[in-house]
């Protein structure tokens, strides 16, 4: 008999998440326009951008030892609520005549731990809530709420540009809020884990090093978060590079921007209907993604060369790679890797992803200083091919064996 989906728990956590996505999505892009209005300085929105990610490099290593100890559950809804508040006391600090610059980036800085520790110990907890063989299902689900959550950009816009930031925080404030609600109401399915009573500085490192030792011993999780450096590296190039030529190249190129990347959004959401009604078979998963790793970076490497509708249609292509990559990469590797282990990979792997972006974003803008835009962009897109090729490709045999499983 096939196990069922939408189960209690299941639902409820895609329900807070979904929640918290929305909200999230709204108050960040608001947040960036207040900023910008406030200080009227790029260099001051450039320390705000730095304060908020700087802590995604750093904390996710330190909470995903935590998260194989404690329980994530409760993780989730305290952290979930300790934003709430946060957001909340930001608003009243606008109201009451009290905010500054300074104040922005220390709470900045403390979100972007709470949310980085939220994402290790939510990506930990979330298998736990799905049923054997619905994995792919699960993280389609999953993978198109993120996506269709970016509608809150235009949202936020509207409502900044009319009420100014206020109504933005307090309705990102009862967004976590009910998300914390929810959360409360799901079972207590890591009770079998148990938590030690006393948790020290030693055990804190052992645990660490445990983690170390089963990412390096894993050879397949170690090809496949190499690889994801690389493509994210490559990622941070797109950052920084693809709005400032649109903006250069077309009259209103922001809006120009908009209606190519919006294919993106489509493909993406198609392609999450797509893994959410049928199965790709478990012997073609390897293949399939690195055939969609590198023919996505092939297409981004080229498309800013070539008319606006082969543009639109590219991007589309692009939406189906990257959610097909998504929704490969995280139900197989989640379904593979233990439970006591899950928080210390994935606080690994966000880790080496924030970085590889940074690092993407750094370097691709110092390239742009010297090269066209457009040319910076394909270098990075060959260096992801080229990494599909060493890592994926070289590591196949250690690969298939995560990618190929068929509880997925």
């Amino acid at each position: 008999m096939k196990n069922k989906l939408w189960t209690k728990d299941y639902t409820i956590i895609t329900l807070g998440s979904a929640v918290s996505m929305f909200g999230n999505a709204m108050v960040g892009f608001a947040i960036s326009l207040y900023v910008l209005d406030y200080t009227k300085s790029p260099y001051l929105y450039s320390l705000y951008v730095f304060f908020y990610t700087l802590p995604q490099i750093f904390a996710p290593l330190f909470a995903g030892p935590l998260m194989d100890r404690f329980s994530r559950r409760r993780t989730i809804y305290l952290l979930d609520a300790t934003s709430a508040s946060l957001y909340l006391i930001l608003a009243l600090l606008i109201i009451f005549g009290f905010f500054s610059f300074p104040l922005l980036a220390t709470m900045t800085f403390v979100i972007g731990i709470i949310n980085s520790a939220y994402l290790v110990a939510f990506n930990s907890f979330y298998p736990m809530l799905v049923s054997d063989g619905n994995y792919s299902k699960a993280y389609s689900v999953s993978s198109t709420l993120e996506t269709v959550s970016y509608v809150m950009v235009p949202v936020a816009t509207f409502l900044y540009k009319a009420f100014g930031i206020l109504p933005v925080l307090i309705a990102n404030s009862a967004c976590f809020f009910t998300a914390a609600f929810f959360e409360t109401r799901i079972s207590d399915v890591e009770k079998a884990r148990g938590e030690k009573a006393s948790y020290s500085g030693k055990t804190y490192i052992s645990d660490s090093l445990a983690g170390l030792r089963y990412l390096i011993s894993e050879k397949g999780l170690l090809c496949i978060s190499l690889f994801f450096f690389f493509s994210f590296f490559a990622n941070g190039a797109t950052t920084v590079l693809t709005l400032p030529w649109f903006k250069e190249t077309y009259e209103n190129g922001e809006y120009t921007y908009m209606s190519v990347w919006f294919f993106l959004g489509v493909g993406r959401i198609l392609g999450g209907f797509f893994h959410y009604k049928w199965r790709i078979p478990a012997q073609a998963k390897f293949a399939l993604s690195l055939f969609v790793y590198i023919l996505s970076a092939a297409l981004e490497g080229v498309y800013l060369f070539t008319p606006l509708m082969a543009m639109r249609g590219m991007c589309f292509v692009m939406g189906l790679c990257n959610s097909t990559a998504f929704n490969i990469r995280v139900s197989s590797t989640q379904a593979y890797v233990p439970d006591d282990h899950r928080g210390r990979f994935n606080g690994a792997f966000l880790m080496m992803t924030t970085g590889g972006t940074l690092l993407g974003e750094l370097t691709a803008g110092a390239v742009a200083t010297v090269l066209p835009m457009r040319g910076t962009l394909s270098i990075f897109m060959g260096v992801c091919i080229l990494a599909a090729l060493v890592f994926v490709l070289g590591g196949r045999k250690h690969i298939k064996p995560i990618y190929n499983r068929k509880n997925g």
